[in-house]
């Protein structure tokens, strides 16, 4: 007989990968199932704990929910946040940042559909539905509209109204992952391929450069000057 037990999943032990299991487990049982339909038992089992040890992380089903709109909005905060925040000129970064919006999305496939019951159930729940924004949404979208109006100045972009052309950038990347399964039966191939992700990610670059993008504007020559930066 060993004279120390070896910690394991499932116990107080190890409370991160405990915790981070659940969590994994969430996300999926939420995004198949909804609020409603979700069950902690089945939950609980897939992650490989006991139910007493999930509601010794979260109180109830409703804390867990919350705990799972904070693990999806944040991950896609710190991936956009991190395109955006690149010494790159305007271009450059609102490629960079449909690129990172894009990938996080198709990396992580229960996302979409976490995001779009959120959006549905709102009207029912407001105070989640503001904390939410406040916490992920609005940081983006001004560092969004920060952007839009910097590549206006340097000639890189058309003159745009942010309030109405942000949610149309994010429109274009998010809903095909939405619809991907009435693509599955409309075409008979599966949109998570990566041949067909390769296709689509360009196809969404494409389309917001075509609706932004000052033709011919070579933003490379000026990158110092929008910059403030001297020789």
């Amino acid at each position: 007989m060993q004279g120390i037990a070896k910690s394991r999943l499932g116990t107080r032990a190890q409370p991160e990968r405990s915790r981070s299991a659940i969590l994994k487990a969430a996300v999926r049982e939420f995004s198949e199932e909804g609020i409603a339909g979700a069950r902690t038992d089945a939950i609980a089992r897939a992650a490989g704990v006991n139910k007493a040890l999930l509601y010794y992380y979260f109180k109830d089903k409703e804390a867990l929910y919350r705990a799972v709109l904070d693990e999806v909005f944040s991950g896609v905060r710190m991936a956009v946040e991190g395109a955006l925040s690149l010494d790159l000129s305007p271009r450059e970064r609102l490629t960079a940042y449909v690129r990172a919006h894009f990938d996080y999305i198709a990396s992580h496939p229960h996302y979409s559909r976490i995001v779009h019951a959120e959006f549905l159930r709102a009207g029912r729940d407001p105070s989640d539905l503001q904390r939410v924004a406040k916490q992920y949404f609005q940081p983006i979208f001004l560092n969004l509209r920060d952007l839009l109006r910097e590549g206006h100045e340097a000639g890189e972009f058309r003159r745009v109204d942010p309030v109405q052309f942000i949610p149309s950038i994010i429109a274009v990347i998010v809903f095909y992952f939405i619809t991907a399964p009435i693509t599955r039966v409309m075409t008979g191939e599966d949109p998570f391929s990566p041949a067909l992700l390769a296709t689509r990610r360009k196809a969404v670059e494409d389309f917001v450069s075509h609706a932004l993008f000052v033709p011919g504007r070579d933003p490379r020559p000026n990158r110092r000057a929008h910059r403030g930066e001297r020789n």
